[in-house]
């Protein structure tokens, strides 16, 4: 059904009709129920090209991944968040498109989106110390919302994160409580601001019980299973192994079993790993008893919500800025236990 079938069902001028299903308050309430009541029975859909063209939006959403975080693109995290995100979109009658840019092209391909009117706004992603994207959206007046924050930004902007300092600095403080002294840290690329919170955090924790942290049991890189096992494997065949892992991710902490299972060491029985869990949809944390100990926040659930914000902005471009920061819930598993003597 078209929207002049549907018009003439109702007895509407297309006009009123496609006012109502795009909340124009001067339609009634009562006409809107029902022209919403009737495309819904009639499995009415909106052409979103026509209503672009009314309406000066696009109904399009970006998602602009720099080269340099590539990886993001295949990594089930980026996976799951886009799912949530997809779902707010999709019940609100946008598309979505994910442009994969050189870090040189990025503030052009911005510009261009922005001068075509190819999307309404924008989802920043893996924000780095003082990202220079932040000012350079601002300035070109494309709506964006950031997935994290951005120490030392000197823009206002709305964003959503979790609290990774504390959830690393309470995840490293329980590792301590446990007698461990010799903690590895299998960080994130800590050119991301989410890794540099995270290693602050563990830090903090070590500094709080006394211990020195030492270099050689710090990793960086990106959140792969293989560089959890490459990184493990290293420290545990070292001269003074760690008898705990705190890791960036469950990939990675799995790459940390793997590593433990060649040496023919069991988690939390001989050495200990916690981790940080999104929620994946496709790999879980086990079910009525945790695999790992972890601090867990759903990537998926931050997906939906991020994207409602930033339809909220498009809504009202000049409104106050929303701000979110979700604390990491901390889960006991079976991958932690009291250092052995």
């Amino acid at each position: 059904m078209n929207l002049k079938e549907l018009s003439h069902l109702l007895g509407l001028s297309q006009t009123t009709v496609s006012r109502a299903l795009n909340g124009y308050p001067e339609v009634s309430e009562a006409t809107r129920a029902r022209v919403v009541a009737a495309a819904q029975k009639h499995s009415y859909s909106p052409n979103t090209r026509a209503q672009g063209l009314a309406t000066g939006l696009s109904r399009c959403i970006g998602h602009v991944i720099s080269v340099n975080d590539s990886g993001e693109m295949v990594n089930p995290i980026f996976g799951d968040f886009m799912a949530g995100a997809g779902e707010t979109y999709a019940a609100h009658g946008y598309d979505m498109m994910v442009t994969r840019v050189g870090q040189a092209d990025e503030a052009d391909i911005y510009r261009n989106l922005k001068a075509r009117g190819a999307v309404d706004g924008l989802v920043v992603h893996a924000p780095r110390k003082n990202d220079p994207r932040l000012p350079l959206l601002t300035e070109i007046g494309l709506p964006f919302v950031v997935h994290g924050r951005s120490t030392g930004a000197t823009v206002d902007y709305s964003w959503l994160d979790v609290n990774n300092r504390r959830a690393f600095r309470d995840a490293a403080a329980y590792l301590t409580s446990l007698g461990h002294r010799r903690i590895a840290l299998i960080n994130g690329q800590e050119e991301l601001d989410f890794a540099i919170r995270r290693r602050e955090g563990f830090e903090a924790a070590l500094a709080e019980a006394g211990i020195a942290v030492d270099p050689a049991l710090m990793a960086r890189g990106e959140m792969t299973e293989d560089y959890g096992h490459a990184c493990a494997a290293r420290m545990l065949d070292a001269q003074d192994p760690p008898t705990a892992f705190l890791a960036a991710s469950i990939i990675c902490a799995s790459g940390v079993r793997r590593a433990l299972d060649e040496r023919g060491l069991r988690p939390g029985a001989d050495v200990s790993i916690a981790t940080f869990d999104d929620c994946l949809s496709y790999f879980g944390n086990g079910s009525t008893v945790p695999v790992f100990t972890a601090m867990q926040s759903s990537v998926r659930a931050a997906g939906a919500t991020l994207a409602q914000m930033l339809l909220d902005r498009i809504d009202d471009p000049t409104g106050p800025h929303q701000q979110t920061l979700w604390e990491a819930e901390f889960v006991i598993g079976a991958s932690t236990d009291k250092v052995k003597d």
